[in-house]
């Protein structure tokens, strides 16, 4: 009977209860409203699912994600086995790779000054930045976190790693992706904040046709000149460039299939749940990690507002041609972003489609994110 008794008590003594402090339960609510959002609002579900319940599993089982040096019996943690393949920047260059088999480039191709609208809502990037220096975070650190201000998680795991900022991937890979699905909440307001509703009515001529020759030359050429600046960018821009490739050549169907739908899918639920078990509460739960998520938010406003104020510049310029509501989609977060411009503008004009005119900006955007990481890593010599 003893023996039944102290079996008992040995498994209870096992089971989390005894093993949780309070900062987990408090990191398990952060994931079950995460899950909510996910599930029942439908906030980018397919980031959502999977970051939350990592979060819900490191928290409550933190061996998941125990390095193989710190484990009595030397194999590591599921999760961090599937960590490593962020700071090896595999996975997200994998993103970039599916995005670019996802994406059509043509309205960017078509109209060549969303260039400049993906330009301008890079501001925030380098506002967040020395925002970041006054908050009292080194040059390296504050620069891995301004890029949340992209909107754009993979460029953000990316840099963080590259800048050996591994410390503050976690949050900063949390904050980018959290902001990434909470785009419909956030930018609304800001957008209608800065537009008049004449403006927002504005409807915009027709994108020209884009022959296939230009699809098939504009990857490789902006690959060619990008990389030629900044060669610290090939892994992004040259794995996005190259999904678009397969998509536009149409010969490789079978690549552009597999890119765009498998292989998105399985990094996604790779990169999904490592990053959310990065959240554990002893890692997460820090006076710096509420100044990551601040600073995203600050960053990532700030970037929508510099967009829509570029737009305004365009729209008076080009004597009311350009709806300025398409400039918040330079943020990257594609196609969200450019879903976001499309609606706020079919608020105050249910016959306004803005949807592919923002789609120009919105790539425009994701290549300059990266084109932000790309000077970051050359001025500190990466």
């Amino acid at each position: 009977m003893n023996g039944i008794m102290e079996t008992l008590e040995n498994l209870i003594h096992q089971s989390a209860f005894f093993n949780l402090t309070w900062g987990n339960y408090l990191m398990v609510l952060v994931a079950f409203v995460f899950l909510y959002l996910a599930i029942k609002k439908g906030y980018e579900p397919l980031l959502l699912v999977p970051i939350s319940f990592g979060m819900l599993l490191v928290n409550l089982y933190p061996d998941i994600m125990i390095a193989a040096k710190d484990a009595e019996n030397g194999v590591g943690g599921l999760l961090h086995y599937f960590y490593l393949l962020d700071e090896w920047s595999i996975l997200p260059s994998l993103i970039f790779l599916g995005v670019g088999a996802m994406t059509d480039f043509g309205p960017l191709i078509a109209n060549p000054k969303s260039f400049l609208l993906g330009a301008a809502a890079q501001f925030g990037i380098f506002a967040a930045y020395f925002m970041a220096i006054l908050m009292g975070f080194n040059d390296k650190a504050a620069a891995a976190i301004s890029i949340i201000g992209g909107a754009d998680g993979p460029t953000s795991i990316f840099l963080a790693g590259k800048l050996g900022q591994t410390e503050f991937m976690g949050p900063i890979a949390v904050a980018a992706y959290s902001y990434m699905s909470l785009v419909p909440i956030i930018q609304p307001p800001i957008m209608k904040l800065l537009t008049t509703k004449e403006e927002r009515k504005i409807k915009m001529e027709q994108l020209r046709p884009v022959s296939k020759l230009e699809k098939i030359l504009f990857p490789i050429i902006v690959t060619t000149v990008v990389v030629l600046i900044l060669p610290t960018t090939a892994p992004l821009v040259g794995m996005l460039m190259l999904g678009n490739l397969f998509r536009e050549s149409g010969v490789v169907k079978q690549l552009t299939e597999t890119a765009s739908n498998a292989l998105m899918y399985i990094v996604v639920i790779l990169l999904g749940t490592s990053v959310g078990a990065t959240t554990s509460a002893e890692a997460f739960l820090k006076l710096t990690t509420l100044k990551i998520v601040a600073l995203g938010l600050i960053a990532f406003a700030f970037g929508t507002a510099a967009g829509v104020l570029f737009g305004k510049i365009m729209c008076k310029v080009t004597k009311g041609k350009v709806n300025p509501l398409i400039g918040s989609a330079g943020v990257s977060a594609v196609p969200m972003a450019a879903r976001v411009s499309q609606k706020v503008g079919a608020e105050a004009d249910p016959t306004n489609f803005l949807l592919m005119h923002a789609m120009g900006p919105n790539v425009a955007g994701v290549i300059g994110t990266a084109v932000a990481a790309g000077t970051f890593m050359a001025i500190f010599g990466i």
